[in-house]
């Protein structure tokens, strides 16, 4: 009964609430990825709940509307659908209507520039003077290139050129996006730089945490283990990650240097992962975690 007034009070207060898997800015399914394009479309501002970070809301929203799947979408309290439903809802022209609002956001011409050897790239793939080229941004600001024409509503940019072609949800993450070509050893293909793309989790050498260390620049070290781990092992200053210190992260300034590790630095760099998307910016994950600082920086710490 509480976990259905809860879920009562959220979509009583909010006129449009997505219950996904993840969150808007990092969807963490193909279906609530989906979804979410499709509200970005027509909708500035609306509520989204991640039923991953709550297992009784994941749950109690299935039963909530007698719908068994996620994502599921309330618009003014009542339930639309999932996924295949808005999608086709968006394709009927009646989910603007629904939304009260009167169609697509209008998507401004993304500032976009293609270099010289780029340009002379695409000729010689496409075999035509001026080709078509498309650009896809995916949510998680990957880009990806091919010879090919428009598609249906595609945004169409003419650089002269090239036409260049993108759905507006890639045209709203590509502002100030270069592409390039470049030749060389080891390294010849297409290169993209999107100024837009927010930051992604760093690797770190724990030589490289060492000099840090020594160095004395200011930084938050992470210890993602069990507590049972820790207490076999840790390095000194870390901190380990329980409720408490994800208290202290949800206040934290974003601007603040995090450093994380595990014992081989593959939850790690899940974590870290996951502090990007809580908007941090300089995130690093210790490769090899404790044990290869174990091994190479400080043997006095204990290995298991």
């Amino acid at each position: 009964m509480d976990i259905r007034l809860r879920i009562e009070e959220i979509v009583s207060n909010n006129s449009v609430v997505l219950f996904m898997k993840g969150t808007r800015s990092a969807p963490r399914c193909g279906f609530s990825s989906r979804v979410v394009d499709v509200l970005d479309e027509l909708l500035e501002d609306y509520l989204t709940v991640d039923v991953l970070a709550d297992e009784a809301i994941r749950e109690g929203i299935k039963e909530y509307g007698q719908w068994p799947t996620i994502p599921q979408l309330y618009v003014r309290g009542k339930l639309v659908g999932g996924a295949d439903i808005i999608a086709e809802m968006m394709r009927a022209g009646e989910l603007a209507p629904m939304l009260g609002v009167e169609g697509p956001i209008e998507t401004e011409i993304p500032e976009v520039h293609v270099s010289d050897a780029a340009v002379a790239a695409f000729r010689q793939y496409a075999g035509v003077q001026k080709p078509d080229v498309r650009l896809a941004i995916d949510r998680a600001f990957d880009a990806e290139l091919d010879i090919e024409a428009p598609r249906e509503d595609d945004l169409v940019i003419d650089l002269v050129t090239i036409r260049l072609s993108m759905d507006r949800a890639s045209a709203r993450r590509a502002d100030g996006v270069a592409i390039d070509f470049v030749s060389g050893p080891g390294a010849t293909g297409f290169r993209i730089t999107n100024p837009a793309a927010p930051p992604k989790v760093k690797s770190m050498s724990v030589e490289q945490l060492d000099q840090m260390r020594r160095a004395g620049k200011p930084h938050l070290l992470v210890d993602v283990r069990t507590p049972e781990e820790r207490a076999i092992a840790e390095i000194e200053g870390s901190e380990l990650l329980d409720e408490d210190l994800r208290a202290k992260l949800a206040d934290l300034d974003r601007a603040t240097t995090l450093v994380l590790y595990c014992h081989h630095g593959v939850r790690s760099r899940a974590a870290a992962e996951h502090c990007v998307r809580m908007g941090f910016r300089d995130v690093w994950n210790v490769e090899g975690g404790i044990e290869a600082w174990s091994t190479r920086v400080d043997p006095k710490v204990a290995r298991y």
